[in-house]
């Protein structure tokens, strides 16, 4: 190790201190966040505008704007709309955005905007679909119109062209385009090289900052002119020995090399990469990265070949400086096109930085016939030492092959990257809206019920008749989704265009249009189904207890449901309804009823296209909305009370069974996998003390390899101490550097509302 190696894990320390700071200041500030741990800084002090809102669900929301940056408008709803405006309101968020330097960093850069927190209204008005409303509303859909950012762009492009090679290419197909085009054809590459200008003037800001924090550095603290508060706090801990002078020029010189010219070496390709990534976040959310590995792996093999790069030591301090800016979705390891493993040395590199960090991050592994079996290895080696939920296991063969399925080339499949919570997409290629569009299987079947209750006197209540009424409107709501989809590709570009994402993807520039109006190759628009769990196990009850056993009869359960299992007989019907061989347990009633539903949704998403003609994929996941979703439904009758959360994703209900098996869970969700490239995710939790010797930790192993195949696809893996969780649940303030994967993202446990902490200690209790 040379000396400056010596220097990395004392600079890493003080950076990952920060970063809590940093977290318990927007925690105290902001409130509570159910998604992943965004990297977004405070700005600072004298930039600070605090606005507070109410969400359309009527919860308050704080956000901490930039003080001085305002849009500009072009509708009389006083939002902005279209390519132009757009672009041009963010080159000026850029132009704004004040320069951070953190001189233990080898990299510069924070972000301190959110893009959307200005964007009010989201939506057009002018653009409605008044006709989708009642039935929007009646089965509680989420249709995905406006969704934004769910794809994958392809970094290399940018890497190649740098931000002069990407401003040439938007002006060469400018002038190639927009005679034929018209305004707005014009107006599309207007937004494009607005953004690409704001990049620019922020990288060269911050690079000038960097210079002039080093000039500074020689001066008495006192004498320290234009040096801001946090910066001199910031200076102050400098955590690297004598070096400090030398780190913040050097960072200055890597990012005045990359304001036009395209990176030469790894450090300016992780800096290059992390600017795209913060602006990305930035703008509109995005936050894949793609196969980070194989971006990175030509700069390190040179820079190693030539001495640039010293050392794997410094490799990976340059990559966990960059996983520290932004919890960004990466793939590692995997089949190529070809088949071909391309797990390399960046991949381990890239792994080792995330576990060198111990914050939130969204690594995934793939896990396939031909993958390294070394890279799981040390994956689940790290998931016991760190015991924050990273990294993540992706099932490559089988969702390749269920691509396959939508009637593409099996290449297709591989060259798809893990870039979501439960997602893929073919890098600058494809367009989707993974993670966006869902149906609420437990709000169906609510009306399904109501509507069968309702008819009791004519028609006698049964499961048979229920399931009969469930397939009914499950359907109409797959074809309202449907007709949702067709509107949002018709609008979505003149409403707030992809621009981030254009940039780096394959057509949008040459065709001068939006990835959502036909820029890219391949359109692929994602349909989840949620609460499966919930719905199985009240068909499972509703035929045992009353069909089978006659314990109970229609009226009895309809009217404890309706008053919310009130009451002493009230309660103890709802435990004889919850008390049943649940979906999971293995060969119970309830599994079969899961894998119905689940065959049923599949066949009904994928029998048409939508009436435009864009392929449907399905998926069974629920991501952060099991709390909202669980809001919209009354009590059910597999026990659940009015208003709790629905069941998490394609898992059973926690205390499926008295043992809690994981290789009964395994089975069960490799059995309900819809099967065409799209994931349902495995989340389970395991305790420390399972690997307390090489035995158990290759069961853990063992047990990612055969949910695969079975033909499981994805994997979230907890390694969690239940009297840690708990007693963190009980006082965040305890643990503040609790990492927990929640869902497809992960988190810091004190940053999750009280509520969403309770879904985690529920599944910790059961497991």
């Amino acid at each position: 190790m040379s000396l400056a190696d010596s220097t990395y894990p004392v600079r890493l320390a003080a950076l990952r201190t920060e970063k809590m700071r940093q977290t318990r200041e927007k925690i105290d500030l902001t409130g509570w966040k159910d998604h992943d741990d965004h990297s977004i800084i405070l700005p600072p002090l004298d930039r600070r505008k605090i606005v507070k809102t109410i969400s359309s669900s009527g919860m308050p929301i704080t956000d901490c704007l930039l003080d001085g940056y305002e849009v500009q408008s072009n509708h009389p709803s006083g939002g902005f709309f279209g390519p132009k405006i757009c672009g041009e309101n963010f080159q000026h968020l850029l132009d704004a955005h004040p320069p951070y330097v953190d001189p233990n960093s080898s990299l510069a850069g924070a972000y301190m905007a959110n893009f959307m927190s200005y964007r009010k209204p989201h939506w057009n008005p002018d653009f409605s679909l008044p006709e989708l409303r009642p039935d929007i509303q009646k089965y509680k859909l989420l249709p995905g119109i406006g969704a934004t950012q769910h794809f994958c762009q392809d970094l290399s492009i940018g890497l190649q062209l740098g931000w002069g090679g990407l401003r040439a290419r938007i002006n060469q197909y400018r002038c190639q385009n927009v005679p034929a085009g018209g305004p707005e054809m014009a107006d599309f590459y207007d937004g494009l090289e607005a953004i690409a200008l704001g990049m620019q003037n922020w990288i060269a800001r911050t690079a000038a900052y960097a210079r002039y924090l080093a000039e500074m550095v020689s001066l008495p603290v006192a004498e320290r002119k234009g040096v801001n508060q946090d910066s001199a706090a910031l200076l102050a801990g400098w955590a690297g020995g004598e070096g400090l002078r030398e780190n913040l020029l050097e960072i200055a010189a890597v990012n005045e090399a990359i304001i036009t010219a395209p990176p030469q070496t790894f450090r300016q390709a992780c800096q290059w990469i992390l600017w795209y990534q913060m602006a990305a976040r930035m703008y509109n959310g995005s936050g894949s990265l793609g196969r980070l590995d194989a971006l990175l792996t030509p700069y390190y093999e040179r820079d190693m070949a030539s001495g640039v790069l010293r050392s794997d030591e410094e490799a990976t301090f340059h990559t966990a400086c960059l996983l520290l800016r932004d919890t960004g979705y990466i793939h590692l390891g995997g089949p190529d096109a070809s088949g071909k493993d391309t797990t390399n040395r960046m991949s381990y590199i890239v792994l080792e930085a995330a576990h060198a960090l111990k914050i939130p991050a969204n690594v995934g592994i793939a896990v396939g016939d031909t993958t390294d079996p070394g890279l799981l290895k040390r994956g689940v080696e790290i998931m016991f030492a760190d015991k924050t939920g990273i990294p993540k296991f992706l099932g490559v063969d089988v969702t390749a092959r269920g691509y396959a399925k939508n009637g593409y080339d099996l290449g297709w499949g591989y060259e798809r990257a893990y870039s979501g919570c439960h997602w893929s997409a073919i890098p600058g290629r494809e367009y989707t809206l993974n993670d966006c569009v869902k149906i609420n299987f437990a709000r169906v079947f609510e009306v399904s019920f109501d509507e069968m209750m309702a008819e009791a006197s004519v028609q006698p209540p049964s499961t048979e008749g229920l399931w009969q009424r469930f397939e009914h409107h499950l359907s109409v709501g797959v074809d309202d989704i449907a007709h949702a989809l067709d509107f949002h590709m018709q609008h979505m570009h003149q409403v707030f265009p992809e621009l981030m994402l254009d940039l780096l993807c394959y057509g949008p520039i040459e065709k001068g249009l939006d990835a959502s109006d036909g820029g890219v190759e391949f359109c692929n628009l994602c349909l989840d189904g949620s609460a499966l769990a919930t719905v199985a196990d009240s068909f499972a009850a509703l035929e045992q207890r009353i069909e089978k056993e006659g314990r109970l009869d229609w009226m009895q359960v309809n009217d404890c449901m309706k008053n919310d299992w009130a009451g002493a007989e009230g309660e103890r019907i709802r435990l004889l309804m919850r008390n049943i061989p649940r979906y999971g347990a293995g060969g119970t009633p309830a599994d079969a009823w899961a894998v119905k539903i689940a065959q049923t949704f599949t066949q009904l998403v994928k029998a048409k296209p939508t009436p435009a003609g864009f392929n449907m994929i399905p998926g069974l996941f629920s991501w952060a909305n099991t709390i909202p979703m669980g809001r919209e439904v009354g009590a059910t009758p597999n026990g659940r009370r009015a208003g709790d959360p629905i069941a998490h994703g394609s898992n059973p209900d926690p205390g499926f069974r008295k043992d809690g098996a994981p290789t009964a869970m395994a089975v069960a969700i490799a059995s309900v996998q819809p099967g065409f490239g799209n994931t349902a995710p495995m989340q389970i939790e395991f305790d420390p003390g399972i690997a307390r010797d090489r035995a158990g930790m290759e069961s853990v192993c063992t047990l990612i390899r055969t949910h695969f195949q079975l033909g499981g696809t994805q994997i979230n893996l907890n390694i969690m101490d239940a009297d840690k969780v708990l007693e963190a649940h009980k006082d965040p303030s305890k643990y503040p550097d609790l990492v927990v994967r929640v869902t497809g993202f992960s988190a810091y446990f004190a940053s999750l509302s009280p509520e969403f902490r309770q879904l985690v200690v529920n599944r910790i209790i059961a497991e």
